[in-house]
């Protein structure tokens, strides 16, 4: 009988630990995530309510020190506009302690028209060098050296002295576009009293001030447009960077009526899509009676498509491979141009009184046929799986799929007999065609100049602020990629003021500036609408993917 005691307290015990040894784990487990979920609410609740621009990292991009404990850190918050880098313990003592960039001055009596610097200790950037002395800063393992959040000037621990606490910030090598703290205060404290005098406000009276405004959208280009804008905050203002998909462009341009007439530079960063959309809202400003303020345009090409910011020699599409500070040095020394923009009015046939006619804005171009047809095919695919459209390889091959599917099912064939085309009043005689192509700008189909085509043959230069349109055929999407390889030129139809196409039976796509759709029996008219103002860059404009013109 004592052996069966014994053996069920043996079994007993065994399933207690068995037991404690399943529960211990599972139990340790919840606590954690019940742990790290408190402390991710408090960190949120700390982000939200501090002036900070707080975001997390799970791995600092280079060695980092909590600017608290001093300790070094592989992971925790930095802040985009100022710098500030901290561990998750540290995250409300550094948010209580440190100021972040002051975008307007507050409680100043009088106009000021100087601040002092603004020094932050630790992490500075990686070859920078000491004011004072010109050795390099930032060497040593540690917490050390200083950082003005506002000129970027760094100084040695031992060689900060207390006559540069105090000393006048100079606001570094991009003063001539920086909206300084000061002069926003001024001008707010001017348009209470109802006074306009601005002229005599610093550095409004300075001679090359040219304030530029940063308008990007953060859903182009596989994420590179978040990463600009902490870039862009730490150099500039935070109040002159704006996020598209959280303000209108047309609300964020209204920053254009604090600043000198005919000085403001706006930087486009995304695809040919977003500078449309803020070409649009200036439109607007000149509808307003705002025609004075409107600024001239400049495009960081982020994303597929960019043709117009490659006929303006921006490139075909950036990657983080050249420094921001190289992109406002582009900026500052770009040359202001023009650009048409035309109106392209589509009416259905038979439908005259009862249905609007669709009313579009052309930037780039309009085309009836096979590439209209690729882009339809792929936006429809994009809109079901919008994942496997983040990367500009990806996007390439589906293209090229369906351009040599097209050439087996030849869905735009005879497109000859379909239309007739008018340039200027004149009708046109066709010859055997599958697309027409409507073009303004140089650049077509991800960087191919398509009036030229292999430049063999002498035609009148394309330009896009003549107030001309150059009208090409192509004979299907095989002879689209042969023109795009420079083996085959297209058939140029000429060049007009004004175009008229009318489709007279059957459904065709049809494309404006790569936003496609299938159109039943119609009439397009493409009109010139108005002129926008325009940065170029004199570097090399691309063929392809190669963005080395931005590095210039």
């Amino acid at each position: 009988g004592s052996g069966d005691a014994s053996r069920a307290v043996a079994d007993w015990r065994l399933a207690v630990w068995t037991l404690c040894s399943v529960l211990l784990p599972v139990l340790i487990t919840a606590w954690c995530s019940f742990q790290r979920s408190r402390r991710q609410l408090l960190i949120r609740d700390i982000f939200r309510k501090s002036k900070h621009d707080w975001h997390y990292t799970d791995l600092f991009g280079q060695p980092s020190y909590c600017c608290v404990c001093a300790q070094h850190i592989l992971r925790g918050a930095f802040c985009s506009c100022c710098g500030l880098r901290v561990s998750e313990r540290c995250l409300k003592k550094a948010d209580q302690r440190f100021l972040c960039k002051e975008i307007m001055m507050r409680g100043t009596a009088g106009a000021p028209s100087s601040m002092p610097h603004h020094w932050i200790r630790g992490n500075v950037p990686l070859c920078s060098c000491c004011m004072v002395c010109k050795q390099q800063c930032g060497t040593q393992p540690k917490l050390c050296d200083y950082r003005c959040v506002w000129c970027q000037y760094t100084v040695h621990d031992e060689c900060m002295v207390d006559s540069l606490r105090t000393e006048d910030c100079t606001f570094g090598e991009f003063k001539d576009l920086i909206i300084p703290p000061y002069y926003l205060s001024t001008i707010n404290q001017m348009r209470k009293e109802k006074r306009t005098n601005y002229e005599k406000v610093v550095p409004y009276c300075r001679k090359h001030w040219m304030p530029v405004m940063v308008l990007a959208n953060t859903r182009s280009g596989n994420n590179m447009g978040e990463v600009l804008l902490g870039e862009f905050k730490m150099l500039l203002n935070p109040v002159q960077v704006f996020d598209l998909s959280k303000i209108a462009p047309a609300k964020a341009l209204q920053l254009c009526t604090w600043l000198p007439c005919n000085a403001v530079r706006v930087l486009v960063c995304g695809g040919d899509g977003t500078v449309g959309w803020v070409l649009d809202a200036i439109d607007e400003m000149k509808i307003k009676g705002q025609e004075r303020y409107i600024p001239q345009v400049a495009v960081l090409p982020l994303g597929t498509g960019n043709d117009l910011s490659n006929t303006l020699g921006w490139g075909a599409g950036y990657a983080g491979e050249v420094p921001v500070e190289q992109i406002l040095r582009n900026v500052m020394e770009a040359d202001g141009i023009k650009l048409d923009r035309w109106k392209v009015q589509v009416t259905n046939k038979g439908y005259y009184n009862l249905r609007k006619p669709k009313v579009f804005t052309m930037n780039n171009y309009f085309s009836i046929g096979p590439d209209a047809l690729m882009a339809l095919n792929f936006h429809a695919h994009r809109e079901k799986t919008p994942s496997l459209f983040s990367s500009r390889i990806i996007n390439k091959a589906v293209y090229f799929f369906y351009g040599t599917k097209d050439c087996l099912v030849q869905e735009c064939k005879d497109l000859n007999k379909k239309v007739e085309l008018e340039l200027d009043g004149e009708r046109i005689e066709l010859p055997n065609l599958e697309g027409i192509i409507v073009l303004n700008i140089g650049y077509w189909g991800g960087g191919c100049r398509l009036w030229e085509g292999m430049g063999d043959e002498p035609y009148p230069l394309a330009r896009h602020d003549d107030g001309l349109l150059e009208v090409v055929g192509v004979h299907g999407s095989f002879h689209c990629a042969q023109i795009q390889v420079k083996l085959a030129n297209p058939v140029r139809l000429g060049q007009a003021h004004t175009v008229r196409l009318i489709l007279k039976s059957s459904k065709m796509p049809m494309q404006v500036d790569g936003e496609p759709w299938a159109q039943g029996p119609c009439t397009v008219t493409i009109t010139h609408k108005t002129r926008a103002l325009m940065l170029y860059h004199s570097g090399e404009q691309t063929d392809d993917d190669d963005a080395s013109s931005l590095s210039e």
